[in-house]
C-alpha cells in the first residue's frame, strides 16, 4: 500500500494592516513533489480548509497547475482521519506564526508524536509544534534537538516586530535544544521521529530526510 503523508499549511493571509502573507510556496512545492515522486499519497489540510493563501513574495514565476489546484482546495484539518497517515509535514511561511500555534494543530502533532510517527517541519512550520503536547501534557519538542527559521534570519528579514513571537526563542523555552546554522544555509536536524529544516533553502532536504525516516520505520516494523 502507498504511504500516506499529511501536509498542513497555513490559512492566515495578513501579516499586518498593509502586507499580505501566507504559505511560502517553495516550502510546500518542493516537499510535495518529493513525496509524490516517492509514490506517497499526499493530503493537504489547513486550519480553515479551502484555498490556502500564498505569500506574494513567494509566488512562482510559472505556476504548476496541479500544485495550485491542491492549494486551492485544502481539507479542513478537523475533518482529517489522523490514523490514516504515516507522517505529517508542516511547510512554513509567516502565516504559520499566527494560526499554527493553536490547540487544534497541537492536537494533531501530539497524536503523531504519541504514535511514534514521523513529524517534519521547515522554516516557520515548526510554529505548529508550539502548542503540541503529548498525552502526559509535556511539550512534544521537550528534550529534542531541532531547528527552524532563526532569530537572526527574522532580523535580517526585518520582520521581528511583525511577529507575535520569535520561533527560535519559543521553541527553546519549551525545552528544545535549538541547533542553528549560518543564515540561509541548507540545514536539517533529525532527532528520533522529528525532522526540522531551518529555512526555504532547506525545504527539499527536509522532505528527503522525512522520506528516509518513513522508509526506515516501515522496514523495521
Amino acid at each position: 500500500m502507498h504511504k500516506q503523508i499529511l501536509m498542513i499549511v497555513t490559512s492566515h493571509d495578513q501579516l499586518n494592516a498593509t502586507r499580505k502573507t501566507g504559505l511560502w510556496f517553495e516550502e510546500f512545492a518542493g516537499p510535495y513533489r518529493a513525496f509524490r515522486q516517492q509514490g506517497y499519497e499526499v493530503t493537504v489540510a489547513s486550519p480553515r480548509g479551502g484555498a490556502a493563501p500564498i505569500d506574494p513574495n513567494s509566488q512562482p514565476d510559472a505556476p504548476d497547475a496541479e500544485l495550485m489546484a491542491v492549494i486551492a482546495n485544502t481539507i479542513r484539518l478537523e475533518n482529517v482521519n489522523l490514523a490514516a497517515y504515516d507522517a505529517v509535514f508542516l511547510p512554513g511561511g509567516h502565516g504559520t506564526m499566527f494560526d499554527m500555534p493553536d490547540a487544534g494543530v497541537g492536537r494533531v502533532i501530539g497524536a503523531f508524536a504519541d504514535a511514534g510517527k514521523v513529524i517534519g517541519a521547515v522554516c516557520h512550520g515548526p510554529a505548529g509544534l508550539v502548542e503540541a503536547r503529548r498525552a502526559d501534557g509535556t511539550p512534544v519538542v521537550q528534550g529534542y534537538r531541532l531547528t527552524s527559521f532563526t532569530n537572526e534570519e527574522e532580523a535580517a528579514a526585518h520582520l521581528v516586530e511583525a511577529m507575535p513571537f520569535l520561533l527560535q526563542t519559543r521553541l527553546t523555552e519549551l525545552g528544545a535544544a535549538f541547533v542553528p546554522a549560518p543564515m540561509w544555509n541548507d540545514h536539517v536536524v533529525v532527532d528520533r521521529n522529528l525532522v526540522t529544516g531551518q529555512n526555504p533553502q532547506s525545504s527539499h532536504s527536509t522532505a528527503e530526510a522525512v522520506i528516509q525516516l518513513v522508509e526506515q520505520i516501515t522496514e523495521n516494523a
